[in-house]
């Protein structure tokens, strides 16, 4: 073998670790090419909770939002944002319990600002009847008379005799929570694009959240008008979500802090999102005051009107259609937006995985 002469060749020592480092560098580059890109359509309390789960699990997330405001369109902003599914048993079918008792669970690992001192649902003497069907519809509450309705909501001491309490149910403040997930989506690196509408097109992913703005595309999907008061006092403090069984307006009022709350909701079969008829303000701010007549000084704040987005039987659904990449639509939230919103994004994120479609929300409404 032959040699060139001359100076010998100075071949460099490279350490172990600056190898390491190029490694990691160049592994790095390769998992940011080869994320799998999702676009979400919709910042609504749905959407967001898609966007920080897939985020969260590695894809490249594309967050679109028509307004320019973030939550100015979304019927989420309005909401008691009641993490109660043994609550919402009373009403709803057995599905939307079992879903929401996971989605309880996420929302009490994942969001540090839940307040977990569960649900009070009172009732009037003559209106006893009311809460022994509750009672009967629900499962895994306590219940309760006046004294412990007392050691509970010492505001509420001598004005009911019975109650049932759902100790396990949380609450969250609306707005904070969607601005908390928003921000959540911003620092995993997400796209977030406000004011910008969707025109479909080849996406690889897409999953649409728009509520009633996908109506166009999803033919059984209805509105149910919402009203809902946020009012102030200092003369009242509640621990938790109470509500009242009253025959003419049953109401929750939510304590949101600095003596705000949040009294709601009318369930109305129209898609009208106008403001807040009279009617319909007497009926809540009456049965609030049936709840404690120091509701009758309260400030109101704001009134509040919203559609939810409701398929036939108020159960949401995971609609998959696939014409020229994968167009997953998540819709129907109902009353249910805050209880089932984490855990459809999680049974979203299973699919994407594996494929699998178990379960009646994958089915056609």
């Amino acid at each position: 073998m032959a040699y060139l002469k001359g100076a010998p060749t100075r071949v460099a020592k490279v350490s172990r670790s600056v190898i390491d480092a190029r490694k990691t560098r160049i592994l790095g580059r390769v998992e940011i090419l080869t994320k799998r890109e999702v676009t979400v359509v919709g910042a609504g309390i749905f959407g967001l909770w898609q966007a920080y789960t897939l985020a969260r699990a590695g894809y490249a997330v594309r967050l679109l939002e028509e307004s320019r405001e973030p939550f100015a369109r979304a019927s989420s902003q309005w909401a008691g944002a009641m993490i109660a599914p043994e609550c919402e048993a009373e009403g709803a079918p057995a599905i939307v319990r079992d879903l929401g008792r996971e989605g309880l669970r996420i929302w009490r690992e994942q969001y540090p600002h839940a307040i977990n001192n569960g649900t009070l649902v009172v009732a009037h003497g003559r209106d006893a009847g009311d809460l022994t069907r509750f009672a009967n519809m629900t499962e895994r509450h306590l219940a309760v008379g006046a004294a412990h309705i007392e050691e509970l909501e010492p505001a509420l001491a001598g004005r009911f005799e019975r109650g049932l309490y759902f100790e396990s149910e949380s609450h969250v403040d609306a707005r904070k929570a969607l601005g908390w997930l928003l921000e959540q989506v911003r620092e995993s690196g997400a796209e977030i694009h406000l004011g910008t509408k969707w025109q479909g097109g080849s996406h690889d992913i897409v999953i649409d959240c728009r509520g009633m703005g996908a109506q166009s595309d999803l033919k059984s999907l209805r509105g149910v008008r919402g009203e809902r008061v946020l009012i102030q006092t200092g003369d009242i403090s509640l621990a938790r979500p109470v509500r009242l069984l009253h025959p003419r307006q049953p109401i929750y009022v939510v304590p949101q802090g600095d003596g705000r709350f949040v009294v709601g909701a009318s369930v109305i079969e129209r898609e009208d999102d106008g403001p807040m008829t009279l009617k319909s303000a007497l009926d809540l701010l009456g049965s609030a005051y049936a709840l404690h007549p120091a509701f009758g000084e309260a400030s109101v704040l704001e009134t509040s009107a919203g559609v939810r987005p409701s398929f036939p039987d108020n159960v949401p659904r995971i609609l998959v259609e696939q014409a020229g990449g994968t167009v997953l639509r998540v819709n129907g939230a109902y009353r249910h937006g805050f209880l089932l919103a984490p855990v459809l994004a999680r049974i979203v994120e299973q699919y994407l995985s594996d494929g699998r479609r178990e379960g009646a929300l994958f089915s056609s409404p």
